[in-house]
């Protein structure tokens, strides 16, 4: 309580009505303007392909090497293991975005994902099944790396470019280029495995998940030559922190409770939607038993990612139109609902006869996902914190995510019932995620509404509460060889100084 209190204390000192420093943007062509933000964002379409697809290859490995991988550590690890080095990623190059490059942090994070994703799919060791297991998971492990500077990089700076897109759209095109991208990435992932195992007649189990996973290194090599264009957005030049002293006291004290509630919610949704993402065909497997070839499993996988899609694409204007704090809530709300329906029904649907039906109600289970946290909590992530810190913000924010998705994939495997029953260990599951969906939606309410101009009421606002403080703002955009010497003081209405906003 009394962190609470200070923390207003701290903010009231920040007038609601700061004048924008930002210079006027000029009128520049829609693809001029959108291209930035499709570049930046959309490099998280390999984030859900990667982490969907090893759901498909985790299936297709215990079908080749049977109670060898089954009942080894590799089959909770290898799932599970890219989530790890996506934490490292997106806390290493949250720090390297902020202090060095959003741009440059984003080209040698896709390069990573690209050369480690190649290994995956080449994974090799002595011809031993066990030692094949270990090399594929040192790969993952990196794979994971290279993703995580997706999303302080890559989705920090299209947050920062979407300032100059069409007031009222702004919302969506942040979503249809960030978690859209991620979903898309599901389907592909569940999809590509279909079509490799139809190619390969259900047999020539190497195969399969080899391909399925070598197919994951085409996008990012396509995105890797558009990003060479990429140009540091304007909100980072004018307010970045990169050549001065980090006053992280300060800064804790301004964003700590926020940033918690943020993390918070992002663990909880990543904690369902992944391991629920990653487990689907074991699910199907379960209920067709061993009965069904791998295509009728993956083709009913890949329906159910299908779900992800109406989702995020339909409740991206929603964002807009609620703003995305009332959106999440809406979205965790009804997809709590849902869950305690299934979970209650569970043994009705849970037959090979009416799995239609069964993918029909997990498929909306998951839209709402979509529809709520899965689109707005990195628009959340990436704008209630200013430019100057917001790539370490929002790569802490979205570590604990991954986190939750580490947790949900080990865990998930463990929900189950005293008696092994699988009908009670699935409904358990349920009960489990929609629950949280109900304590995420309440966190949601601490958080700040979000406009369509918050990123740069943001940066006002924080340049004021540091000021107020006895920090220095000049120091703020200071370029490479600059001193706060080759400014004058500031003027008397507190914005920045003329030479530098010039």
């Amino acid at each position: 309580m009394f962190w609470g209190k200070k923390k207003e204390e701290d903010q009231q000192v920040v007038s609601e009505d700061v004048v924008d420093t930002a210079p006027p943007i000029d009128q520049k062509p829609f693809w001029q303007v959108i291209w930035p933000v499709l570049a930046c964002g959309a490099g998280l379409f390999s984030d859900g392909y990667v982490n969907n697809v090893i759901g498909s290859v985790s299936t297709t490995l215990g079908l080749e090497y049977g109670d060898t991988y089954n009942n080894s550590n590799a089959a909770s690890i290898v799932p599970a293991i890219a989530f790890a080095g996506t934490v490292v990623g997106q806390l290493f190059f949250g720090y390297l975005s902020d202090k060095w490059s959003r741009t440059n942090s984003l080209l040698i994070s896709t390069i990573i994902l690209i050369i480690f994703t190649a290994l995956a799919a080449g994974s090799y060791y002595h011809n031993t099944a066990v030692g094949l297991f270990n090399i594929l998971t040192a790969w993952r492990f990196f794979v994971g790396i290279g993703i995580g500077g997706e999303y302080p990089a890559g989705s920090v700076s299209c947050a920062e470019s979407s300032g100059e897109l069409k007031s009222g759209t702004r919302n969506t095109w942040f979503i249809l280029f960030t978690n859209s991208m991620i979903d898309w990435g599901f389907v592909f992932g569940a999809f590509v495995p279909y079509v490799v195992a139809a190619a390969a007649h259900n047999s020539h189990f190497g195969t399969i998940w080899r391909t399925s996973l070598g197919i994951g290194v085409v996008f990012p090599l396509v995105l890797f030559v558009l990003r060479l264009k990429l140009k540091e957005p304007a909100e980072f030049s004018r307010n970045s922190m990169k050549h001065a002293k980090t006053p992280y006291l300060l800064i804790f004290r301004y964003y700590g409770f926020r940033l918690l509630i943020v993390s918070l919610i992002w663990f909880i949704y990543d904690f369902s939607a992944y391991s629920f993402s990653i487990y689907s065909s074991s699910i199907l497997a379960n209920i067709y038993g061993d009965s069904q070839v791998l295509t009728t499993i993956f083709g009913w996988n890949t329906v159910i990612n299908l779900f992800y899609i109406p989702g995020t694409m339909l409740g991206a204007p929603i964002s807009d139109r609620l703003g995305p704090r009332y959106t999440l809530i809406l979205g965790q709300v009804l997809q709590a609902i849902v869950g305690f329906i299934m979970a209650g029904c569970y043994a009705k649907i849970s037959h090979p006869s009416v799995v239609g039906a069964f993918a029909v109600v997990y498929g909306i289970f998951l839209s709402l996902g979509e529809v709520g946290p899965g689109n707005n909590i990195g628009l959340l992530a990436a704008k209630t914190c200013a430019t100057g810190v917001r790539g370490q913000y929002y790569g802490i924010a979205a570590a604990f995510g991954k986190i939750g998705a580490f947790v949900g994939t080990y865990v998930f495997k463990h929900i189950k019932s005293s008696d092994n029953d699988p009908i009670k260990s699935a409904q358990y599951k349920f009960y489990v995620s929609s629950s949280l969906c109900i304590f995420a939606s309440a966190l949601a309410l601490l958080l700040p509404h979000i406009d369509q101009d918050t990123i740069t009421k943001e940066d006002a606002n924080f340049r004021a509460y540091l000021e107020s403080k006895g920090w220095d703002t000049r120091q703020l955009g200071l370029k490479k060889g600059e001193s706060l010497e080759s400014f004058p003081e500031e003027s008397e209405d507190n914005t920045v100084p003329v030479s530098k906003a010039e």
